[in-house]
């Protein structure tokens, strides 16, 4: 394990070094913010003991650096002057501890091992995450065909870059769960998700929402409200159905954007915020923009890269396995033994369009499973609508030949097995009556008969 020691005074770093490295550590030492950074960019160490008090960048600065930098680096900041607002500042900036000085080397070395231990914790809970997570994709969003496929390349590749995304969709696609699905794979995992429906607010209400406001900024603001936006720091924000923000919103949120900044309603003081904006709409926003409805250079900041989603009739070949997810989601959940369904379930679910898409499937599996009697779902578990898009199982149905022999049989019989009367009411030749009498197996009847 590679551990560092941060702290102007020599001294310090020569103490901290000699009680680590008894402990099969190796130790580097450095004198400032600014040279720790520059190794620790391009060779992040496991573990930094990190002095407050630094020439040039302080430690906050240097600890807020070394954790934008997405480094699986834990932190233990020092100080000679330790309050209890300095310490919980430091843990809500991410840092493992906040030592006083002067150092006890036994809880320097305790500390060490404990932190090195959560950061192994951490490091085998994400490869375990990685190993069990499917191959199809990520929870709900299932699917083997080319273009989900497509989908599930793109999450990886831009969830590590901490860019704005934007999302294109119809409704009922998928756009929440590629969102999630980006922050869990990012840098900002371990920090807050938090997704707001920019539809069907007023202006103020998401001023509100999003921004917080001060106590007395309008009435009955009895209290400071922290708004989404200020909750998220340091995480991932999706805005969903942005298409729909207001106008004016929509400049807002450029200006955050753009400043990292943010002013509660009614406040005065700007308040600094890291966060990632993924947005989402299923509306052709280039064509809101050309009707005057969406701004531009908002769609410009939030379209460093897009994601489309295709429709579920676009995919039919991931129908089969999204049935089987849901079958299996919501068997467990409403403690059932669905196990499947039979040939007329199938071919109706398979028929359907879905307008209504994955989000639609999902409703009609939940509800047939709800109300399953067994563990097979009949086509009494679907909806009423949904059950004239199934097929009579052939089987049901009898071959054409057998029709056919039945036909002549009962025609055979009415004529009490007159070959002229009965070719004359089939409006078949004699030969072929013959023909067909002896395919059948009828002429041993007519010899019966006789």
């Amino acid at each position: 394990m590679r551990l560092a020691v941060v702290d102007d005074e020599v001294i310090v770093q020569k103490r901290l070094k000699q009680a680590l490295v008894k402990e099969n550590y190796l130790v580097e030492t450095y004198s400032s913010g600014e040279a720790f950074l520059k190794v620790q960019s391009v060779s992040p160490c496991d573990l930094v003991f990190l002095d407050v008090i630094l020439p040039g960048i302080d430690g906050m600065e240097t600890l807020r650096r070394i954790k934008s930098q997405g480094a699986e680096t834990e932190v233990i900041l020092m100080t000679g002057r330790a309050t209890l607002n300095a310490a919980i500042e430091a843990v809500k900036q991410g840092a493992f501890h906040y030592l006083a000085k002067p150092l006890k080397l036994e809880e320097v070395r305790h500390l060490a091992r404990k932190a090195l231990e959560h950061r192994s914790l951490r490091e085998e809970n994400r490869q375990l995450k990685e190993e069990l997570r499917p191959r199809e994709g990520w929870g709900e969003m299932v699917g083997v065909s080319p273009a989900m496929q497509e989908v599930f390349a793109m999450i990886r590749k831009v969830a590590p870059l901490d860019c704005q995304v934007l999302i294109q969709g119809e409704s009922g696609t998928g756009k929440e769960l590629v969102a999630r699905a980006i922050h869990r794979e990012s840098k900002r995992r371990d920090q807050p998700f938090l997704a707001f429906n920019c539809a069907g607010f007023t202006e103020e209400l998401i001023a509100s929402e999003l921004f917080g406001y001060e106590r007395g900024a309008f009435t009955g603001a009895v209290a400071t409200k922290f708004g989404l936006l200020e909750t998220a720091h340091r995480g991932t924000v999706f805005m969903d159905e942005i298409g729909d923000m207001p106008p004016a919103m929509q400049a807002k949120l450029l200006r955050v954007i753009q400043e990292r900044q943010i002013f509660r309603v009614g406040g005065s003081r700007p308040i600094q915020l890291d966060l990632r904006f993924i947005a989402a709409s299923n509306k052709d926003l280039k064509r809101e923009i050309q009707e005057g409805r969406f701004r531009e250079d908002l769609f410009f900041r939030l379209n460093v890269v897009q994601i489309t989603l295709p429709a579920l009739k676009e995919r039919p070949e991931d129908i089969p396995l999204l049935i089987q997810f849901f079958l299996s989601r919501y068997s467990r959940k409403f403690s059932k033994r669905v196990k499947g369904m039979d040939n007329q379930v199938r071919e109706a679910l398979l028929a359907y369009s879905y307008p209504g898409n994955v989000r639609e499937l999902k409703n009609i599996i939940e509800r047939a499973v709800a109300l399953a009697g067994g563990e097979v779902l009949t086509l009494a578990d679907l909806p009423p609508d949904l059950r004239e898009y199934a097929v009579t199982p052939f089987q049901e149905w009898p071959p054409l030949e057998d029709q056919e022999r039945e036909y002549i049989r009962k025609v055979l019989a009415y004529s009490r097995y007159n070959i002229g009367q009965t070719a004359h009411i089939l409006n078949l030749p004699r030969t072929t009556l013959w023909r067909k009498m002896k395919k059948y197996g009828l002429a041993k009847s007519l010899a019966d008969a006789s």
